[in-house]
């Protein structure tokens, strides 16, 4: 059965950009300067962010992830000196061809006119809100001109809260050849490493990213100057890539600044629960997501009756931040419209899909299936609205897939006979309250 999926690995994003095109995959490897509101990117006038003695926010059942402020790994971090107004600001492409190319090397076709989907423009990160240990951020995307784009995934202004301090030592080793240049970029010249990872001898991508040395006020990228992902082998063809255009330190005032509500979250600071049936049994599995210091953690688990939603983050898988932006562009070439039209699915029936609480309006649609060879119908329910109130704090990733998928097995005179299911059955919020 389809789960949501999650902010993907870098190596688990390339698998999906090959399932794209209709092809398998393999295992892959995994100095002072003036921005333009003239305060000096050196200058640290605004009030810190500093981990408090107690961890956690929020009350009541959903409320914030239990660290113990014994383990927490503290030390010094521009993100305990973000404030309102940082910001950094990067064009970002994205591509894939929607049709396999024929043959290989020199012999590979290329696609035809029309074939190629596309979405440009600029991504923003800008931190919104400071209340210590939480680092407030807004993400949008944009048309190059500054218009909103058509796409259902870019479409709106997302939030996430980040801590200014790691429940645990985080690190995410960079792959590829390093090198040294000095780039200039957002009206500076940066001393920097490229890391080059090029698989492309075995089918592979071709995978580019540039970093400073001292991210100093790209902290809410890690540093990162360029990036770019070229696809290649197994038919594929696309990619995407973010450059720096601009970086600003704010000017507002920490102590004044709103805390926004998680209404509209790109996930970190959020849960949901999917339910699955096969075969007799029942399991139900909750994904908590979360970010520090530039990093965002996904742990999926049975959750419990009691304590809080998300308790720890332990065994989280890790992603640099400015990655799961990258993911985000990708992702929206690969859903143009909404919902999804699934090959040979039947007109979409309008019906009421009920999560522990909330009841969202879902557009269902079947699809032929077969279960042990004998005829079956898939329904797969999606949001008729993906950015309807009914949704309210439940994590991006969430809302753009399938909110439930069952299989049905089809009697002699028609008759549905539930044979496996999928399905979102409750989320929340761990951070904050939507």
């Amino acid at each position: 059965m389809q789960k949501p999926r999650s902010f993907l690995s870098r190596s688990a994003l390339l698998c999906t950009a090959l399932a794209l095109v209709g092809t398998g995959c393999r295992t892959m490897a995994p100095d002072t300067a003036s921005p333009s509101d003239g305060t000096p990117v050196g200058q640290d006038t605004g009030t810190g962010a500093t981990p408090p003695e107690g961890s956690g926010a929020g009350s009541g059942s959903g409320s914030g992830s239990m660290t113990d402020p014994g383990t927490a790994v503290r030390g010094d971090s521009p993100w305990q000196r973000a404030r309102v107004g940082d910001r950094v600001t990067y064009s970002f492409s994205a591509n894939r061809s929607t049709r396999i190319q024929r043959g290989s090397g020199a012999r590979a076709a290329a696609p035809e006119a029309g074939d190629t989907v596309a979405v440009a423009g600029v991504v923003t990160l800008e931190v919104v809100a400071v209340e210590s240990p939480w680092v407030w951020l807004s993400l949008s995307f944009a048309g190059d001109g500054g218009a909103p784009l058509t796409h259902p995934r870019l479409s709106r202004s997302l939030v996430l809260p980040v801590r200014s301090y790691e429940s645990r030592p985080l690190e995410v080793p960079r792959e590829g050849v390093e090198s040294t240049e000095q780039p200039t970029a957002a009206g500076r010249t940066w001393e920097a490493k490229r890391y080059m990872h090029d698989q492309r001898p075995v089918d592979g991508p071709l995978q580019n990213r540039l970093y400073a040395v001292e991210p100093g006020p790209l902290y809410l990228t890690n540093g990162l100057l360029d990036a770019s992902t070229t696809l290649s082998g197994f038919g594929a063809s696309g990619g995407y890539q973010l450059t720096l255009m601009e970086v600003r330190r704010g000017t507002g005032d920490n102590a004044t600044a709103a805390v926004p509500a998680l209404t509209q979250p790109m996930g970190p600071g959020t849960w949901y629960d999917v339910k699955v049936d096969s075969e007799g049994s029942t399991s139900v599995q909750r994904t908590c997501i979360g970010a520090e210091r530039g990093y965002v953690l996904r742990q999926q688990a049975t959750p419990t009756r009691d304590g809080p939603a998300c308790p720890d983050f332990a065994q989280a898988d890790v992603m640099p931040l400015e990655e799961a932006v990258l993911s985000l562009a990708w992702e929206a070439v690969g859903q143009q419209q909404w919902p999804p039209q699934p090959e040979g699915a039947a007109p979409a029936k309008r019906e009421t899909l009920e999560a522990d609480e909330h009841k969202v309006a879902v557009l269902v649609l079947d699809t032929p299936d077969t279960v042990s060879g004998a005829k079956a119908v898939r329904a797969q329910a999606y949001a008729a609205d993906p950015w309807d109130a009914s949704l309210a704090g439940l994590a991006h990733e969430a809302r753009f897939q399938t909110l439930a998928d069952t299989v049905y097995r089809l009697a002699p005179r028609g008759k549905r006979t539930p044979s496996g299911e999928s399905r979102v059955v409750d989320w929340g919020t761990w951070a904050a309250k939507p």
